[in-house]
């Protein structure tokens, strides 16, 4: 998608820094952001005025279409340091892409993708010294779009904001993770918005997400609407089980997020010679397979989260354990930090440098 403007990106900075009040050594994400934001406009049919400016509050008028109808996607991106101390991006063009499927599915305009890249690599180069450097950190970037027109009616808003903030993280599982299989609520359905990641089907997923820790349980492992037996996604997640040898993971049905480390993983361990199958999967043949013992590893994949091994899944009448030892899936996860932080060549072409 071609860029509808040529402005440039005007760029105002803070008289001072705020990283200095943050240990950047021990912080949960979400819960202190940068000194900048990124903030472009939609009116009159085009997007105009893209700038980065210091984090500030935004008036929203009380009507702003996005409080009422729900159009509001985002995005979730990490940005790391390579070796000689320079900002790096794990593929945006892909989040680009994909923020874009979520806008046209939830009748939204669409963002220029090379606009979006530029500003992520200026956003981050400006905000370097939030980016943490203990292992497992890193600078948590949060695209969003949203209607701010301010009218009550049900139709497709007609001025829309697109803005990006970022918040230092820490790891975000320290360990193996228990799923709990949901078997009341849902996510998603075919024909719904479970492929776009927009901010009402996370509004959905709290409640049940409360029940399954409130059981002792991390996350939701969600299965489909009609019989509770496909398995779809984890809570944050995109989920891989390795089965006698083979890798095997839901394909994208019309109900499951296409993860940005969804589509890396696959293509890293295709690179390494693994089968990779992407079809459906019940919670039956797990459950066979862990019977008969050729249920080897899972684990989940996110921006957020990384890789994170799974311990086992269950629920009042259910209980898979899986094995110890996760060999692949460290080896996955080794490597694909190996190359967010330049200590493994980059041989996909997945590093982008923030500039």
């Amino acid at each position: 998608m071609e860029t509808v403007m040529t402005q440039a990106i005007k760029i105002t900075k803070v008289t001072q820094s705020r990283v200095s009040e943050v240990n950047l050594e021990n912080i949960t994400m979400g819960t202190n952001f940068t000194d900048h934001m990124f903030i472009c406009d939609y009116e009159n049919g085009e997007w105009h005025n893209p700038r980065i400016e210091p984090l500030a509050l935004i008036p929203t008028h009380p009507a702003a279409m996005a409080l009422h109808y729900g159009q509001a996607i985002f995005e979730g991106m990490k940005a790391t340091l390579g070796k000689d101390g320079r900002p790096l991006l794990f593929r945006p063009d892909e989040n680009a892409k994909r923020l874009n499927f979520s806008a046209d599915r939830m009748g939204m305009p669409l963002f220029p993708e090379d606009l979006f890249v530029e500003a992520l690599k200026k956003f981050t180069a400006l905000e370097k010294n939030w980016i943490p450097t203990s292992t497992g950190s890193a600078l948590y970037l949060r695209p969003f779009m949203y209607a701010d027109e301010a009218f009550i009616g049900m139709r497709a808003a007609t001025s829309f904001k697109f803005i990006v903030m970022a918040s230092p993280a820490g790891p975000f599982f320290s360990r193996k993770i228990k799923l709990y299989a949901e078997k009341k609520y849902v996510r998603a359905v075919n024909g719904g918005t479970g492929e776009a990641k927009a901010a009402g089907n996370y509004a959905a997923a709290i409640r049940p997400t409360e029940y399954a820790k409130a059981k002792g349980y991390d996350q939701v492992l969600w299965l489909d609407a009609q019989d509770f037996e496909y398995i779809q996604e984890v809570g944050t997640m995109n989920i891989f089980f390795k089965i006698d040898g083979k890798f095997i993971t839901p394909d994208l049905t019309g109900s499951i997020l296409s993860g940005i480390t969804r589509m890396s993983v696959i293509e890293f361990l295709r690179s390494k010679d693994f089968e990779v199958i992407e079809r459906p999967i019940t919670i039956s043949e797990i459950i066979e397979a862990s019977k008969n013992g050729t249920l080897e590893e899972a684990f989940g994949t996110g921006t957020a989260v990384g890789i994170a091994m799974i311990e086992e899944i269950g629920n009042n009448d259910l209980l898979i354990q899986f094995p110890e030892e996760n060999p692949i899936s460290v080896m996955v996860n080794d490597a694909l930090n190996a190359i967010k932080l330049q200590n493994e060549e980059d041989t996909f072409g997945w590093i982008v440098e923030a500039k």
